[in-house]
């Protein structure tokens, strides 16, 4: 007999908000190697860039959470809709210490190409993040919110789903569900003006990858 989930996926959406941020400040915003690497949240309870940058998903429809049975967030995936005929925009930073990694996702959107690189996709999925409370970890719930962004993003005839994976777990967990390395930034080789490295995170997080999943 199959064992019964003990949570149920489903859509985020705008009453999601405030428990999502909440969500992201307790696991997410202080698990990511980046942020971790800059102290973002060293100083302040919260980045209004990182609030912003996570919740401006929200609107695509897209974005999912895991629900337990008494009703907490207990995973998130903020999935995001690129389009080839998006105007790119740059988002206006406020946190310094937010800024240094928004200039890195730039850098690496430029330099990944994903439009150069693949002609016939016109639209595709981004997933922006992944997160999972750390007392559900281990019980497939990354997996099943991946698997559900597939569903729905293939019901909804998108062509790709990307990811930039600037954790070496999630670039793992990704690439076990059959999502393909087309660019990669060591953080050694990411430099300032001076010279200096930029990031210097801790093993086993010694790079970025962008990943993507072809749907048709």
């Amino acid at each position: 007999m199959a064992k019964q989930k003990k949570y149920l996926i489903a859509p985020i959406t705008n009453d999601d908000i405030e428990s999502l941020l909440c969500f992201l400040r307790k696991f997410f915003f202080r698990d990511e190697p980046l942020n971790r690497c800059v102290g973002l949240l060293d100083e302040q309870p919260t980045s209004v860039d990182f609030d912003k940058y996570c919740v401006e998903t929200i609107p695509d429809g897209f974005s999912l959470k895991a629900v337990s049975p008494s009703g907490d967030i207990i995973g998130v995936c903020l999935n995001g809709v690129v389009n080839r005929s998006d105007d790119k925009e740059e988002m206006e930073c406020i946190d310094p210490k937010f800024r240094i990694t928004q200039d890195l996702i730039d850098k690496i959107d430029i330099e990944a190409d994903i439009f150069g690189r693949f002609p016939d996709v016109d639209k595709l999925i981004e997933i922006r993040v992944v997160s999972v409370d750390e007392a559900y970890r281990g019980q497939g719930i990354a997996k099943a919110l991946l698997d559900e962004t597939k569903r729905i993003a293939c019901e909804n005839g998108f062509q790709m789903i990307k990811t930039d994976a600037t954790s070496h777990f999630t670039a793992l967990a990704v690439s076990k569900l059959g999502y393909k390395c087309i660019y990669t930034l060591n953080y050694a080789d990411y430099k300032d003006e001076d010279g200096k490295v930029i990031f210097t995170p801790e093993a086993p997080h010694t790079c970025v990858k962008t990943l993507v999943y072809q749907l048709n």
